[in-house]
């Protein structure tokens, strides 16, 4: 019988610590995930700022240099 609760508190306790470690792991994923959504937003502001500049360029050149680039 104590054989039987010994084993359990066992389990119990590798439970406990798998508990904490998926706990850890957990909040570590997160902060991983927010670091990568603020590198996204970054990312997305810089193409949207080069599509503005590269739209701008296009923008000033001659209306006939723009036959032959289609």
């Amino acid at each position: 019988m104590i054989s039987e609760f010994e084993l359990l508190a066992e389990k119990v306790n590798r439970l406990a610590e798998l508990a904490q470690t998926l706990r850890l792991e957990n909040a570590a994923l997160r902060r991983t995930a927010v670091d990568l959504a603020s590198e996204n937003k970054e990312l997305r502001e810089r193409v949207q700022e080069a599509h503005g500049r590269v739209e701008a360029i296009l923008a000033q050149l001659p209306a006939d240099d723009m036959k032959d680039v289609a």
